[in-house]
């Protein structure tokens, strides 16, 4: 797992109405620093939106509370004891977890499957319009060794 990324799975409690997922725990030591903000992207089947990192300090938390979505994390942090390690993980309607992105790896993700995603984030510094927190890559950079469209997971 690439050094400061946490994956927790999220309990579902689901019944005959439907379900039930907690996302957000101030006893959870996932969350630290605490977010400072929430927000929630609709994305249509198919779209890439990757790859950004932030340079201030800032901890992504995404999860996918309907639709699915696969998370690419590059980490080229120097010193990083996993400096070159790339990993994915699928998080969705089926498999519910929180995925905490250290902000200085680049990272995105990829809508999958046949409905559009809604993926929510839980950052620790809240946006800047003036100044936002980000330098961005196209998804298809040679800079980054992940093919979104070869994955065998989407």
């Amino acid at each position: 797992m690439i050094d400061g990324v946490e994956v927790r799975d999220l309990r579902v409690n689901a019944d005959e109405r439907g379900h039930l997922v907690e996302v957000f725990r101030e006893d959870w030591e996932l969350y630290d620093p605490e977010p400072a903000m929430a927000y929630y992207s609709m994305t249509y089947p198919g779209v890439i939106r990757a790859w950004h990192r932030h340079i201030r300090g800032q901890v992504d938390h995404f999860t996918c509370p309907s639709g699915r979505i696969k998370i690419g994390i590059y980490d080229d942090r120097e010193g990083s004891p996993t400096f070159g390690e790339v990993e994915t993980y699928v998080v969705g309607e089926h498999e519910q977890r929180l995925v905490r992105i250290p902000g200085a790896c680049w990272h995105g993700f990829k809508a999958i499957g046949d409905t559009p995603a809604i993926l929510m984030n839980f950052p620790t510094n809240l946006y800047d319009y003036d100044d936002p927190d980000e330098e961005r890559l196209p998804h298809d950079t040679d800079e980054i060794p992940l093919d979104w469209e070869a994955d065998p997971h989407g």
